[in-house]
């Protein structure tokens, strides 16, 4: 990651030690995507275990660079016991339920080709399965996805009014990364909390949501 600026020099070992000084076992950890570089099944093992000697439990969604992820059995297999994987469902806990999907680039952002405009409106079907999911368990929302769910202009997307529609509350989301990071949308709009986790945004130290109950 070093290719990318000074900042994610030693990121790794900053990420380890920012986690054990705030989070526990008791603790969920969630992690919006691009979790490995690795192309395939058999090299993400490293990754995984690193991942799995940190405290928490974890909840993992697809980015788009995490081109080794298979199937939610075999992610689950790789991933180990104490991850929850957010895949085509709802995870309902004690006092939530976490929805979501991985999201796609925004019509009219960048030169859009007919595959981007068929995926975008696949993961806006995604969303909205997860999202009637997670209503029937009739308590409080969190939404997970990788894209950015509306940029900084603020104008509504199928994504944003799909989260409005159902009510809810929070909504983290990763993908932005160094300038990019002006485009984020930070903070309520329309009764929804936004929050951008990209790990250099955040100083690669985890960050405590706060679910309006």
């Amino acid at each position: 990651m070093d290719i990318f600026g000074e900042l994610w020099k030693n990121h790794e070992e900053r990420i380890r030690t920012n986690w054990l000084r705030s989070i526990t076992d008791e603790d969920l950890v969630l992690v919006a995507g691009d979790i490995s570089w690795a192309m395939k099944e058999h090299e993400v093992a490293p990754d995984m275990s690193y991942l799995a000697e940190l405290p928490g439990r974890k909840v993992l969604l697809k980015g788009n660079h995490d081109y080794w992820w298979a199937t939610k059995k075999r992610v689950q297999a790789l991933a180990g016991p104490k991850c929850f994987i957010l895949q085509a469902g709802a995870l309902e806990f004690d006092d939530f339920v976490i929805v979501g999907t991985r999201g796609w680039d925004q019509p009219g952002y960048g030169k859009p080709s007919k595959d981007d405009e068929r995926i975008y409106h696949r993961e806006v079907e995604r969303l909205k399965l997860s999202l009637r999911e997670g209503a029937s368990f009739h308590k409080p929302l969190l939404a997970m996805m990788h894209y950015p769910p509306l940029l900084s202009d603020e104008k509504p997307t199928l994504f944003s009014t799909l989260l409005e529609e159902y009510q809810v509350r929070v909504c983290v989301y990763g993908h932005l990364h160094g300038q990019a990071h002006r485009n984020r949308v930070e903070g309520e709009l329309c009764n929804v909390k936004y929050h951008l986790v990209s790990a250099d945004f955040l100083q690669f130290d985890p960050l405590q949501i706060d679910l309006p109950l």
